[in-house]
Parts: C-alpha cells; sequence; structure tokens
C-alpha cells in the first residue's frame, strides 16, 4: 500500500469513527440523563392537588428563575462532567462507627452521621433514616457520575431495625433505588415521602409509601408524627420531568423532643413559617453545601445557590427557626460542586463565630458520629449533648 493509499485509508477511518464516538457519547449522556430504567413519575398524571402545583409542575415558596428543561440539560451536563469544580485531596481513609443501640433510651434522641443526608434518627423506641443512601455513586448507573469520598458512617450490615424512611425529594444522590431495595430486604416497611415519588418508592419492594403535600401528617407511632414541611428546592430524574414530584423537608415530634431534617434546600421564608407552626424544634438537620460565590458572574452558579444553602445561610436558617441545636448535613461526602473539600467547613467555623453561637449550637459530625441529645424537655439552661466518633470537625 502506498503512503497516499495509507493515509486514504486511516482519513476514512477517522471519518467513520468520529460520528460513532459521537453517537456513543450522546448515549451515554442520555442514559445517565434519563435514569435508566423505569417511568418518570408524574403528578399529573396521579391527578394531585395542591396549592404549590399549578396542573403540570410543583412550584416553590419563592419563584426561581431561569426553571425549564434547558435549564435541566445544562446542569445536568455540569454535574456529570464537574466543569470548573475543584479538585479534592486523595481520601484518607473513613472512620465506621460500630453497631448502634437497638433503641435510644426513654427521654433521648440519638443522631448518627452516616453521610450526606442520611442520618439514623433514634427516638422514642423507632428507628428512622433519612434519604438513606449506601451506593458508591449518586447516579442512575453505577459506573458513572459523582463517587462517594467517604465511606458511610455506618456499615449497612450493622443498622437495627428500621421502622421508617423518610426520603424527601426523588434527586438521585437523596431517593438512592439500590440502597432502598436493601433497606426492603432488611424489612423496612414504611416510607413517608413527598407527592409524586410513591410509586417510584414501591418499586423498590418497600410495602407501605406513604405521599404527604406540604404541612401534612403521618402518625409513626402512638407519641411520634412525622410532618411534611417546604423546602426550596426541585425535582427530576431526568429533563423532561423536572418538578413533576414534590419535595420538602420533615418535623419529627415525639415526647423526647422534635427534630427537623431540611433535605435539600435553598435559604428562604419558609424557615420562619417552620418556626410558628413549631415553635420549639430542638434539633435541625441543615445543609450547607455545595454552595456558590454571592457575586459569581456565573449564571448557573446563581441558579443553583437558590436551591442550596450555603454555611452562612444555614446559620441563619438556624436562627430563624429557633432551633436548640443544629447539626450541619450534605458535605464531604459527594462532590456535587465547585467549593473546595473544606470550603464548607471554613465557612461554618466563620458564620458561627459571626453570629456569636456557643459551642455545641451547630455542630458539623464527620459520617460515624453520634450525638446524643439529653434534657431537651427542660425548658431552662443549655442542653446537654455528647458528641463520640472521631473530631467533631
Amino acid at each position: 500500500m502506498s503512503n497516499r493509499d495509507l493515509v486514504r485509508a486511516l482519513t476514512l477511518k477517522r471519518n467513520i469513527l468520529r460520528p460513532l464516538c459521537v453517537l456513543a457519547l450522546l448515549a451515554f449522556l442520555l442514559l445517565v440523563i434519563q435514569g435508566g430504567a423505569g417511568p418518570a413519575i408524574s403528578a399529573e398524571g396521579n391527578q394531585l392537588v395542591s396549592d404549590h402545583f399549578n396542573g403540570s409542575v410543583f412550584f416553590n415558596p419563592q419563584d426561581i428563575p431561569g426553571e425549564g428543561p434547558q435549564r435541566s440539560v445544562t446542569l445536568a451536563l455540569r454535574f456529570i462532567f464537574g466543569i470548573n469544580w475543584s479538585t479534592w485531596p486523595e481520601p484518607t481513609g473513613s472512620f465506621q462507627a460500630g453497631t448502634p443501640v437497638l433503641r435510644s433510651s426513654k427521654g433521648k434522641i440519638i443522631v448518627t452521621a452516616i453521610g450526606h443526608g442520611t442520618f439514623l434518627i433514634q427516638m422514642d423506641g423507632l428507628n428512622i433514616l433519612t434519604d438513606p443512601i449506601w451506593s458508591d455513586r449518586c447516579s442512575p448507573v453505577s459506573w458513572a457520575g459523582p463517587k462517594r469520598y467517604r465511606a458511610p458512617g455506618i456499615r449497612f450490615e450493622d443498622l437495627p431495625p428500621i421502622d421508617a424512611v423518610l426520603v424527601s425529594h426523588n434527586h438521585f444522590d437523596h431517593l438512592d433505588v439500590p440502597t432502598l431495595k436493601r433497606l426492603a430486604e432488611k424489612g423496612a416497611s414504611c416510607a413517608i415521602t413527598p407527592l409524586g415519588n410513591r410509586d417510584l418508592i414501591l418499586e423498590t419492594g418497600i410495602p407501605e409509601v406513604d405521599e404527604l403535600d406540604w404541612w401534612q401528617s403521618f402518625r409513626l407511632s402512638e407519641g411520634v408524627t412525622v410532618t411534611m414541611v417546604p423546602a426550596q428546592h426541585f425535582s427530576s430524574r431526568r429533563p423532561w420531568d423536572r418538578n413533576k414530584t414534590l419535595w420538602g423537608g420533615f418535623v419529627i415530634s415525639g415526647p423526647s423532643g422534635i427534630v427537623y431534617y431540611a433535605g435539600d434546600t435553598g435559604y428562604g421564608p419558609h424557615f420562619r413559617e417552620i418556626a410558628k407552626r413549631f415553635p420549639r424544634i430542638d434539633v435541625s438537620l441543615l445543609p450547607i453545601a455545595p454552595f456558590r460565590p454571592k457575586n459569581t458572574d456565573l449564571d448557573w452558579q446563581r441558579h443553583v445557590s437558590r436551591v442550596h444553602m450555603g454555611p452562612a445561610e444555614a446559620v441563619q436558617a438556624h436562627l430563624d427557626l429557633g432551633s436548640r441545636t443544629s447539626v450541619a448535613a450534605h458535605f464531604q461526602v459527594f462532590q456535587l460542586g465547585p467549593d473546595g473539600f473544606d470550603d464548607a467547613l471554613s465557612a461554618l467555623k466563620s458564620a458561627i463565630k459571626e453570629r456569636n453561637l456557643a459551642e455545641n449550637a451547630f455542630i458539623a459530625p464527620t459520617p460515624g458520629q453520634r450525638v446524643d441529645y439529653a434534657n431537651l424537655q427542660s425548658d431552662f439552661g443549655p442542653v446537654a449533648l455528647s458528641v463520640a466518633g472521631g473530631s467533631r470537625w
């Protein structure tokens, strides 16, 4: 073969491979953005009725400009490829707690940080999991998407019997189907979630799934009630199902006290409204990342900051809620934004100092840390708490 023929052959091969590579990339993106399998769950199809549902999609207490399918695709691409994100250090190992207590003792609330939005809440004889994810990636596929940086703070095998699972919305880092299937196999029999998510969770094998709108309640036991409360966020598992299902947080009320889990949320007036309806919140679990600079020139960063709180906003939410103590969530487990590994904790320390909060007012646990609360029923004196398992910061 002459050199000219060789060049022609290589050119032809390149011209054939190039579109094939593009098609493969598009197929990969479609698979990742779609969520792999199963139909989109639509509130419209379920004929749901709500004062924050317009017949097609749900909407936030505060209007967020720029919503729509195009925005979903743009954010999904940045999420998949980590565009303009910082580099986190290499993992140095993770602490995992031993086997938790089977049940909390009377009058005590135990909160164990498992990582990201996952907490084991033990109170009034019940074991409750929030947004459980034990998967290595928060993604529709196991081989791509954000990878877990720190191992879950409790081994799945060491979990005590779970009485209820609280799922705040349908994003892959909060509604993790593989973990929910494992919990169903382990005997979890009840899940509580916002409107529109019931069918998807039922597919995991959990037999009882109760959907709630904001301010609706479900009684877990004779003394413990879970109330769905507003959040400023959005939902989607595909570009075309944005805001077809609801999102929210949970207030758990029982004889031992009141625990608020915010789920994913930006800062907004809903915190003050929650405080009005629950004037005595003892423990708040508040997200502090990912967060973006307030003065950024990048439109996508401004948008995402409206649906996620940064540390300073979380401290303000703590004050709006009148919470006796708060626990930081949603940091240093999955890299979901451009902020550096230590940025959220550094900013939280600064915000606590600037607002002159007490040492135990806002705790940032590492996965595996357990926080025991006692004396929450008392109106006088500080909350008695202890932190076990690794460094508080």
